[in-house]
């Protein structure tokens, strides 16, 4: 079975993140998007709540398991048998940042990274740009699911953060 890791903090699941999710889940077996644990940054939502929105988004997805991990990713891909890690491509900045880090995860565990270039219709969106747009009351409705959209309004309402 080929498989492969398509991990990130997912805070929020972009409409970017689950285009490369479903790309890279038409090229192999099972596609694990695991959910990144960073005890070091508080994110807007809780590894719950991003896993549990990850699950709907990707739930017509038959061969898309979600997972959650911290600490070194390549002990995540170890542990679960993965010799493959999905990483997306944005723009030139990305790669020099990507290759760092791809080739000491080859170093550390013969893990491979395998490098897919964002759709063009996404190459500028990125979870922090959707949070901040949310925060003002914005629209996000092409940028993310309706399901992360509704997310998004009831937490910055909660937090009295709405624009």
């Amino acid at each position: 079975m080929r498989r492969v890791v398509c991990p990130g903090s997912f805070d929020p699941v972009t409409n970017g993140h689950i285009d490369i999710i479903g790309r890279a889940a038409r090229q192999y077996d099972e596609v694990v998007a695991a959910v990144l644990t960073n005890v070091n940054k508080r994110g807007l939502f809780t590894v719950e709540e991003k896993t549990a929105m990850l699950r709907e988004c990707t739930a017509d997805m038959g061969n898309v398991v979600i997972s959650q991990f911290n600490g070194l990713l390549v002990d995540f891909c170890r542990d679960n048998g993965i010799g493959s890690i999905i990483r997306s491509l944005r723009s030139v900045s990305d790669f020099d940042y990507e290759l760092q880090i791809a080739q000491m995860n080859y170093r550390l565990a013969g893990v491979e990274t395998l490098f897919m270039t964002a759709n063009p219709q996404y190459s500028f969106l990125s979870s922090s740009l959707v949070r901040e747009i949310a925060q003002y009351g914005g629209d996000v409705s092409s940028l993310v699911t309706p399901n992360v959209e509704q997310r998004l309004r009831e937490k910055y309402k909660t937090r009295g953060e709405d624009g």
